[in-house]
C-alpha cells in the first residue's frame, strides 16, 4: 500500500468513506438493512466522483458473510467476500468495461452466464463501467434480463454520460446521481490525506487543487499526490499555492484580473507586458481563456448582483480588486468579451502559435472596449433626426406611456434605430434638384407604385391606417399584418424622395381605416345604391339567378 497512488490508496472501503455522497449513500444502506434492493443500479456522475467505488461497495455490502443491518465488519484476517471483490478478482462478481466490449456478443455471453447460480457467494453481480458506450442491439439484448434477471443476479451500472443510455433500460434500473464535491468538502478531505502522508502543503495550495479538480474527488488526490512528489525532493520545503500554479500551468488570478484593468483602461503596452511575464511563468492557454471566463462571471455577478460575499473560491483581495474594476465596465461589454474568449478558445485548433493568438485576442479586448457604440448611435439618431425607443422613455404616444404600448408599436419605433449611416450627409445635390413634392397620402401610394416599391405599397394600402397627413408628419394607425421594418423603410425612402426628414408617429386610433378598407367601403356603398335604380330591378327581373358584384365607369 505505501507504493500505490493516493487515489487508489485512499479508496473508500466503506460507504461512511465516501464524501459528498451522504444521502445517496444512506438510500442504499437502507435498502439493503430492508432488504428491497433492486434489479439493476445505475450510478451517474463526472468523472472521479466514486461511481465504480460505489459498485463495489455495494458488491461487498449485498455478499459479505457479515451482517450488514447491524454494521458488523469483517477482518482482513477473515476468509471473507470483500478483500476478493476489492482485489477484482472475485468469482461472483464480474467487471465489464462497455468502451472495449460495446456489442451485442458480449452481452450475449453475459447473459447466458446470468442463468448460473453463483459459486460461493449469496448473489452473482455484474458491475458494467461507461454502460452508455453499448451499441443498440447490445442494449436491447439487455432488456429482458435487466427487467427479470434471476434472484441471485444483481446489475450494476456506470456512466458519464446518462443521456446516452436508452430511456427502455433507465426505465429498469434504480437510479442515483452522485453529485459534484464541494471545494470545502474537498479541501477538508485533502487536508486529512496530507496529513496522514506527512506532506507540507500550505491551505491555500489545497484550495486551488480542489478549485482545479472542479469536483472530482479522484483528480483532487492525484493532483495532491503529483504536488506531493515535488516536495518530497526538498522535504523541508512547504508546498505554496505560486509552485501548485507553476505545477498545473496556471495563471495567478489576481495577475489575470490586473491584466483585465489594464484592457478596461486602454493601455495595450502594459497588458502586453502582464501577458509576456504570464507567458514566461509557464501558463496553459486554455487554462488562461477558463480564468478569463471565470473572471467575467464575477465582474457580471458583482454588477447584476452586488458584493461578492465570502466564497472560497475568491479570496478576499481578489473580491476587492474586482469591487474596484468593476466600475469601468458593464454587461454589454461582457457579453462581447465573453463571446470573444470563446471564439478565441475555438481558434486554439486552427491557429499553431498560441501565443500570437493571445496576443492579439488581448488587442482585440482592447478595441471592443474602446469601442464607444452607445455614443456612436447617439450621435446617428441626433444626426438624421430620428426617434428612438430611448429617446420616449417617460413620455406619451396618444397620452399612453411607451412602457404601456402593445408589442407591435414597440417592436416598430425600434426599427428607427437600424438605419446605419446618415442620409442626410449622403444626400446628393442631384437628388435635391429633383426632389418630389407629397402632398397627400395618395401621392405617397402613388409614388410607391411608380417606384416599384410593392412591399411598402402593399403596406401603405391595407396595414396602415392614416389619422393624419401633413408635410413633414404623418400620423397612422396599423394592424398586425404591418412589415417589422415599415417604419424605417418608410422614412428612408421619404428622405431619398423629398430630401427633407419625415416624422412617422405611431397611434392606437381604433376607428382609423386603411385606403383599401375605405375603398371597398366606398364600393359597396355604390353598389347598395345602384341596386335601388330601376335599371338594376330591370336586370334582376331578366336575369333572376344574376349577381351584382362591381361597377365600372366608361370613360
Amino acid at each position: 500500500m505505501t507504493n500505490k497512488i493516493l487515489a487508489l490508496k485512499y479508496r473508500p472501503q466503506d460507504f461512511k468513506d465516501l464524501i459528498g455522497q451522504e444521502l445517496m449513500a444512506q438510500t442504499i444502506t437502507n435498502s439493503i438493512k430492508l432488504g428491497k434492493t433492486p434489479n439493476a443500479y445505475l450510478l451517474t456522475g463526472i468523472r472521479g466522483v466514486g461511481k465504480t467505488t460505489t459498485a463495489r461497495l455495494i458488491a461487498k455490502a449485498l455478499n459479505c458473510t457479515k451482517n450488514f443491518s447491524i454494521g458488523e465488519k469483517c477482518n482482513a484476517s477473515e476468509k471473507c467476500h470483500c478483500k476478493e471483490i476489492v482485489d477484482s478478482n472475485h468469482m461472483d462478481v464480474l467487471e465489464m468495461d462497455a468502451a472495449s466490449k460495446t456489442g451485442i456478443d458480449d452481452v450475449r455471453e453475459l447473459i447466458e452466464n446470468s442463468k448460473y447460480s453463483p459459486t460461493s457467494a449469496k448473489f452473482k453481480i455484474f458491475i458494467i463501467d461507461e454502460v452508455h458506450m453499448l451499441s443498440k442491439q447490445a442494449f436491447n439484448g439487455l432488456l429482458k434480463t435487466l427487467e427479470e434477471p434471476p434472484p441471485s443476479l444483481k446489475f450494476i451500472l456506470a456512466t458519464t454520460e446518462v443521456r446516452k443510455i436508452p430511456v427502455t433500460i433507465l426505465s429498469r434500473c434504480q437510479r442515483f446521481d452522485l453529485k459534484r464535491v464541494s471545494i470545502a468538502q474537498l479541501c477538508e478531505h485533502l487536508k486529512k490525506i496530507a496529513d496522514k502522508e506527512k506532506g507540507k502543503i500550505s491551505e491555500d495550495a489545497i484550495k486551488l487543487i480542489a478549485r482545479t479538480s472542479e469536483g472530482s474527488v479522484r483528480d483532487s488526490i492525484s493532483l495532491l499526490d503529483r504536488a506531493l512528489i515535488s516536495q518530497s525532493i526538498n522535504e523541508n520545503k512547504q508546498i505554496e499555492e505560486p509552485d501548485v500554479r507553476k505545477m498545473l500551468g496556471l495563471a495567478d488570478k489576481s495577475k489575470v484580473i490586473t491584466l483585465f484593468k489594464e484592457v478596461l483602461s486602454g493601455n495595450a503596452k502594459i497588458a502586453s507586458s502582464i501577458l509576456n511575464e504570464l507567458i514566461n511563468d509557464g501558463l496553459d492557454v486554455k487554462n488562461f481563456l477558463n480564468d478569463i471566463l471565470e473572471v467575467l462571471y464575477l465582474f457580471s455577478r458583482r454588477i447584476s448582483l452586488g458584493p461578492i460575499e465570502k466564497d472560497m473560491s475568491v479570496s478576499e483581495s481578489e473580491v476587492q480588486m474586482i469591487d474596484q474594476y468593476s466600475k469601468k465596465i458593464d454587461m454589454q461589454d461582457i457579453g462581447l468579451f465573453w463571446q470573444l474568449t470563446i471564439k478565441t478558445i475555438d481558434d486554439l485548433r486552427i491557429v499553431g502559435n498560441e501565443n500570437l493568438t493571445l496576443e492579439m485576442y488581448i488587442m482585440q479586448l482592447i478595441y471592443l472596449k474602446n469601442m464607444d457604440t452607445k455614443k456612436q448611435v447617439s450621435n446617428l439618431e441626433n444626426e438624421s433626426g430620428l426617434i428612438s425607443t430611448d429617446d420616449l422613455i417617460g413620455k406619451k404616444i396618444d397620452d399612453q406611456p411607451v412602457d404601456n404600448i402593445p408589442n407591435q408599436i414597440k417592436n416598430q419605433l425600434k426599427n428607427i434605430n437600424q438605419i446605419k449611416t446618415n442620409p442626410i450627409k449622403n444626400f446628393s445635390k442631384d437628388n435635391q434638384n429633383t426632389k418630389i413634392e407629397i402632398t397627400s397620402f395618395q401621392d405617397l401610394i402613388n409614388l410607391a407604385d411608380k417606384e416599384k416599391e410593392i412591399e411598402l405599397k402593399y403596406d401603405l394600402e391595407r396595414n396602415v391606417k392614416l389619422v393624419s397627413f401633413n408635410r413633414g408628419k404623418i400620423d397612422i394607425s396599423f394592424n398586425e399584418k404591418l412589415n417589422k421594418n415599415f417604419i424605417k423603410t418608410l422614412t428612408e425612402k421619404l428622405l431619398s424622395w423629398t430630401g427633407e426628414r419625415w416624422i412617422i408617429s405611431l397611434s392606437k386610433n381604433s376607428n382609423a381605416k386603411s385606403i383599401f378598407e375605405k375603398n371597398q367601403e366606398d364600393k359597396n356603398n355604390m353598389i347598395e345604391e345602384f341596386k335601388k335604380s330601376k335599371v338594376a330591378q330591370d336586370i334582376q327581373k331578366a336575369f333572376p339567378d344574376a349577381k351584382l358584384i362591381d361597377l365600372t365607369e366608361e370613360e
